[in-house]
């Protein structure tokens, strides 16, 4: 199975959230032991973002670590586990608010596809990129 970084490589829908783990230089991290979830936002969540804030972040590496790790949690939390939470808190230090009363939400986010595996971890698809506050 692949891990992380492969397993959105090779859907195709997440070469902004690749590229962008790449740039900010956690890639080895998301391609260790683990596990993570990954809340993960796919191309067209980035480009609902207003223009020019994908390049900006990839040019402000401090501030897109920060939101690339506020789209992680450590360990392995499955989709039936996740709808049971409130919140979770985030690699980044912060938490993400979590309502299962209508599919799943983390914030804003809507949970498009949940439990996508990775053998160092799960990946849960969003439409939204998620902003630390």
């Amino acid at each position: 199975m692949a891990n992380i970084i492969e397993t959105a490589t090779n859907n195709g829908s997440f070469t902004t959230l690749v590229a962008a783990i790449q740039a900010a230089g956690l890639e080895g991290t998301l391609n260790g032991n683990g596990p993570f979830t990954v809340f993960a936002p796919t191309d067209e969540a980035f480009n609902k973002l207003p223009a020019g804030t994908v390049d900006a972040l990839l040019k402000d590496i401090p501030k897109l670590k920060k939101i690339l790790t506020y789209h992680v949690v450590s360990g392995k939390v499955l989709a039936a586990d996740v709808a049971k939470l409130k919140t979770a808190k985030t690699v980044e230090g912060s938490e993400v608010k979590i309502d299962a009363s209508n599919g799943v939400k983390i914030n804003d986010a809507k949970v498009a596809t949940a439990d996508v595996a990775a053998d160092n971890g799960v990946i849960h698809v969003i439409d939204t990129v998620l902003i630390p506050a």
